[in-house]
């Protein structure tokens, strides 16, 4: 094993930092605070953060194809323009639920833009059950409800062989897997290949790496962990020093380094004090393993 190094970049913390996603073209890392409700794209060579704010929580946010950014935005899914600030929205969903919003999201090898939706939280990890749905945006704009009855619509990624669709349904505390039809974009035969335990509380944010293994950001247990999609075991854990990790993703020039969002919200003045780096994000180097680029939106 090499040796893990973990550190915090940049200042700034953050009261639900989450989706983060590196941007090769720009050498940064963007990734969003949900209930700051802005977009932020750190330069990994001047260390400088820059931030886009928006008019409802921003929840993911994913390359273009095209250039610049689609995120997603309150019940919407929209394209972000970076240097011009704005915002446009391509398609909304959920509109029944005018107490939802969108929650994680990630673009597949197609160019699809996966994300889900969950009721508005009345403080973390509380809310109203079964209110989400997972939905694709698809290239020519068109929407796909695949299912709903959803908690907390979270982490999601695809094998290395384009296979399989691994979802994490937060509250289910379960890491799930579907047979998934890359020509398509259909997916079935849902089960559990993994379950938490209890120190790891919350599953969350996920990506895979080249060895076709998932990390996995646990909320509240304050750590990543390492599974075996095959196996259904966790091979490894990388504890951080706050407890609401978020999510995570690979990245760095040659996508080896992980970086690991974090939540301030819900901690009360001692805990923070306890965990003065809570809300912020961190590099994780030598973990001996690499990530894949993240693939863009097609549309």
């Amino acid at each position: 094993m090499s040796s893990v190094k973990i550190e915090c970049i940049g200042s700034d913390r953050y009261r639900l930092g989450e989706s983060p996603v590196w941007d090769e073209k720009q050498n940064s890392l963007l990734y969003v605070d949900i209930t700051g409700r802005k977009v932020c794209r750190w330069d990994a060579a001047s260390g400088q953060v820059q931030a886009v704010s928006v008019d409802a929580p921003v929840s993911s946010v994913a390359l273009r194809k095209s250039g610049d950014y689609v995120i997603t935005l309150g019940t919407r899914f929209a394209a972000l323009k970076w240097k011009e600030q704005s915002v446009t929205t391509i398609a909304q969903v959920d509109r029944d639920k005018a107490n939802n919003r969108f929650n994680d999201g990630k673009v597949d090898p197609a160019g699809r833009y996966f994300a889900g939706t969950m009721a508005e939280e009345i403080r973390p990890a509380v809310l109203e059950r079964h209110q989400g749905s997972l939905y694709t945006l698809c290239p020519d704009h068109s929407v796909v409800k695949h299912f709903d009855q959803v908690d907390i619509s979270n982490g999601l990624d695809w094998s290395l062989d384009h296979k399989t669709f691994f979802y994490i349904d937060s509250l289910s505390f379960s890491v799930d897997a579907f047979d998934y039809d890359l020509q398509t974009g259909k997916i079935g035969n849902r089960r559990s290949i993994y379950k938490l335990e209890k120190e790891e509380s919350i599953p969350d944010g996920m990506c895979i790496d080249t060895e076709g293994k998932l990390w996995v950001a646990c909320y509240d247990g304050g750590r990543v962990i390492r599974l075996d999609p095959e196996t259904g075991k966790r091979i490894q854990t990388v504890k951080l020093p706050v407890d609401k990790t978020t999510s995570c993703c690979f990245g760095g020039k040659d996508y080896s380094e992980m970086y690991v969002t974090s939540a301030s919200d819900g901690m009360d003045r001692e805990w923070l004090s306890r965990q003065p780096q809570a809300g912020g994000v961190f590099k994780i180097t030598g973990l001996g393993v690499k990530g894949i680029p993240p693939y863009p939106f097609a549309g």
